[in-house]
């Protein structure tokens, strides 16, 4: 069950990275719904497409280290503290993403009413929360 959920773990993150490259190559399918928003035409944030594509390739690294530890495959040139902790550190990530900054992400953010705040609190924070969870699962009984 765990190496299931570990499975679903790499693909939600590398569908997530695919995504993330798109936006960084222009495209504009979901990016008003995903952006921290202060109010409702206010971003929070205006990221520009290069700190897009880092973010892609962090999360593409993230799904890398989850198939590495629930064995998808074995990185020889991956070092061995990065083998050992890398998942702490992964879910960890995840699951302060999940409690937030206190006011735009996260289950305990003050904005509400945006459109990024809803999803967010139905879908981003809950992936979040399950990524930190699943991945710590994986280190303690994988």
């Amino acid at each position: 069950m765990i190496h299931f959920l570990g499975v679903i773990c790499v693909l939600i993150l590398f569908f997530i990275s695919l995504i993330h490259v798109y936006w960084a190559f222009g495209g504009t399918l979901w990016v008003d719904a995903v952006i921290p928003t202060k109010t409702a035409n206010e971003k929070a944030m205006n990221p520009p497409k290069s700190l897009t594509f880092v973010v892609a390739i962090v999360i593409g690294a993230f799904a890398v280290v989850y198939a590495e530890k629930i064995q998808l495959f074995t990185l020889n040139s991956m070092p061995t503290w990065l083998q050992d902790y890398g998942l702490y550190v992964v879910a960890s990530i995840f699951l302060i993403r999940a409690i937030g900054d206190f006011n735009y992400v996260g289950f305990f953010k003050k904005v509400t009413t945006t459109e990024f705040a809803m999803n967010d609190t139905k879908y981003f924070s809950p992936l979040c929360l399950f990524l930190g969870v699943v991945g710590l699962l994986i280190v303690f009984l994988g």
